[in-house]
């Protein structure tokens, strides 16, 4: 099962110009199982995404990307999430004591919004985001590269704030997730690999070949 797990939509990202609707249509378009809304510091999504998804069927799982003081992370499985900024360490002890689960997104991306080598002070980081659909190749590759040496999952995400970007990168989960707990359960067992859309199908990318390239569809 492939699923997009770090997706903006308009109503609480302003820089995103898509509107939930419109997500699904595309996630099921591209054969996606479920998707996942991880706006800018706010989950205010979260009650109407549950609807929709009640109302069409679709798996919607709605997280954050909450940006700490020494860059993104997104987290799933919260309820209570800070209202300004505070360091990656306080928000990741905040997202474990609620049982949740929290990956590093776009961690070398040259936008001062990733851990960086932040990454090797942190602790308790469950994964780390390393097909970005808005992240050079060079970034996801060294993400790649950091997260086979900390031994932390591998995700696969678009990361879109357009129509032409959703789905671009997904990950790929080793059995079918319906619901949040499902979600959750998938999450903290580990074995995603990222994926990249092309050619109208999904392709996991064994991250341990990372040296022989990366795809550049989406990129």
């Amino acid at each position: 099962m492939f699923v997009d797990t770090h997706m903006h939509e308009m109503t609480c990202s302003k820089d995103s110009f898509l509107k939930l609707e419109e997500m699904v249509e595309i996630a099921r378009e591209k054969g996606l199982g479920a998707i996942c809304i991880t706006d800018h510091d706010d989950m205010g999504l979260k009650e109407y995404a549950a609807e929709y998804s009640k109302k069409t069927g679709f798996p919607i799982f709605v997280g954050i990307e909450f940006f700490s003081l020494q860059g993104d992370i997104i987290a799933f499985g919260i309820e209570e999430y800070p209202d300004e900024r505070i360091s990656a360490q306080d928000f990741i002890d905040l997202v474990k004591a609620q049982g949740g689960f929290c990956f590093a997104a776009h961690p070398f991306r040259n936008n001062n919004r990733g851990l960086e080598e932040n990454l090797r002070i942190v602790k308790g980081l469950d994964g780390l985001e390393v097909l970005n659909g808005s992240t050079s190749v060079e970034a996801c590759q060294k993400a790649a590269r950091y997260a086979q040496e900390l031994g932390l999952c591998t995700m696969g995400s678009s990361d879109c704030h357009v129509p032409e970007k959703v789905g671009a990168c997904a990950t790929w989960f080793p059995e079918e997730v319906k619901t949040m707990e499902e979600f959750m359960q998938a999450l903290k067992k580990g074995g995603m690999k990222p994926a990249y859309y092309e050619d109208g199908a999904y392709h996991i990318l064994e991250v341990q070949e990372y040296g022989n390239g990366y795809p550049k569809v989406g990129f």
